[in-house]
């Protein structure tokens, strides 16, 4: 009996013990759970403030950029900012009841879909190549450094080195037409013009003329001290570009065949040789802040030597030509980037267009004329 007595205290102080060892493994499970949760809740909270935090952000047009800034902000800024105000898009809520704000809207249609009413299956004309304002005023001109229009309205009428005359801010959009968009002049008297106008002037509300605002147009990139590689550009276009604009850059067309999702970069339907972009420096500056995909002038995602390859590669490429006998009356005002001659300088066209550009720089800054690179 003593030893069943001894079994059965000894069979009991086991089961304790596993009741207790069970307890306590469910007890470390809930406290592994329970930080599980605060881990997950306090991330959702962090990403609720950001989105809070950008949202806010932008409502205003434009703020000041502090005069000493962060090193963290030098570090997301691209190289040798000139002005002394960063540009933001207004929102959306901003836009007026009633005509004058189905007239921005309207304009805006056309930036961002513009081959639907003028391209080559246009409801309104068929007078350009496919493509839309916004493959080169990406966001519908409303991203940094991304061609946006924060100060074009602002800059108009303005004298024009390339035209040789005043011109006012519908001559520009002419301008696209026949050079971005490879296309013909539309009629600036067309109620489309002036919705563009409109929606422009809305962008740029607040926007004084003179005014340098940081993220205009496309950044310049220091210059090399070597010509851009158009061989070496390829490599960096067959494994950044090609899976978006196509191996032959040829761009892809939207589902409805009428635009294209992703604009050609060479060829017919693309911008033509008197277009800004076939100019490299314009370029390589518009591809290191935007391009691949998903890269900003915060992220970029390609170096300032692979950007002006590619954009090298990309200029070398069949295009159209636009006959430009009649531009740049005064050749000393051509830009140093500009690859047709003649010029008021010793250098070649070659070298006009893939560099290096810091002799010619340094050549019109001994002379009287300021050469600027419009």
């Amino acid at each position: 009996m003593l030893i069943f007595n001894n079994l059965d205290k000894h069979t009991n102080i086991m089961q304790n013990r596993e009741e207790k060892e069970l307890i306590n493994a469910v007890m470390k499970i809930a406290h592994y759970l329970v930080f599980i949760t605060s881990l997950v809740v306090c991330a959702m909270l962090i990403i609720i403030t950001v989105l809070v935090a950008g949202v806010s952000s932008n409502t205003w047009s434009y703020r000041k950029v502090p005069s000493v800034p962060s090193k963290s902000s030098i570090i997301i800024k691209p190289s040798n900012p000139v002005a002394t105000e960063v540009w933001r898009s207004p929102a959306p809520g901003t836009i007026p009841a009633g005509k004058a704000g189905d007239q921005i809207r309207y304009g805006g249609e056309l930036i961002a879909h513009t081959a639907n009413y003028f391209g080559p299956k246009g409801t309104i004309a068929q007078i350009s190549n496919g493509m839309n304002c916004q493959n080169c005023h990406l966001d519908g001109g409303s991203r940094l450094f991304g061609n946006n229009f924060g100060g074009f309205i602002a800059s108009y009428p303005k004298m024009s080195n390339r035209s040789g005359r005043v011109e006012p801010a519908a001559e520009r959009i002419v301008e696209c037409f026949n050079r971005s968009l490879g296309g013909k002049s539309p009629d600036t008297d067309r109620n489309e013009v002036r919705a563009m106008l409109a929606y422009m002037k809305w962008m740029g509300g607040g926007v004084k003329k003179g005014q340098k605002l940081y993220g205009s147009g496309t950044e310049k990139l220091p210059y090399l001290n070597v010509p851009a590689n158009a061989v070496k550009g390829k490599i960096v276009f067959l494994l950044k570009c090609k899976s978006c604009h196509g191996d032959k850059g040829e761009g892809r067309l939207a589902i409805d065949q009428r635009s294209y999702l992703y604009p050609p970069l060479w060829g017919e339907h693309s911008y033509n040789d008197g277009a800004g972009m076939f100019r490299v420096i314009n370029l390589a500056g518009f591809v290191k802040n935007n391009m691949p995909y998903g890269a900003t002038y915060k992220s970029p995602q390609l170096t300032d030597q692979e950007a002006w390859d590619v954009a090298a590669f990309i200029n070398s490429q069949p295009r159209m030509h636009r006959n430009q006998h009649s531009d740049w009356p005064d050749i000393k005002r051509k830009p140093i980037d500009l690859p047709f001659g003649p010029y008021a300088d010793p250098f070649s066209e070659k070298q006009h267009k893939l560099g290096p550009f810091k002799p010619i720089e340094a050549f019109y800054k001994s002379l009287t004329y300021k050469n600027k690179n419009l």
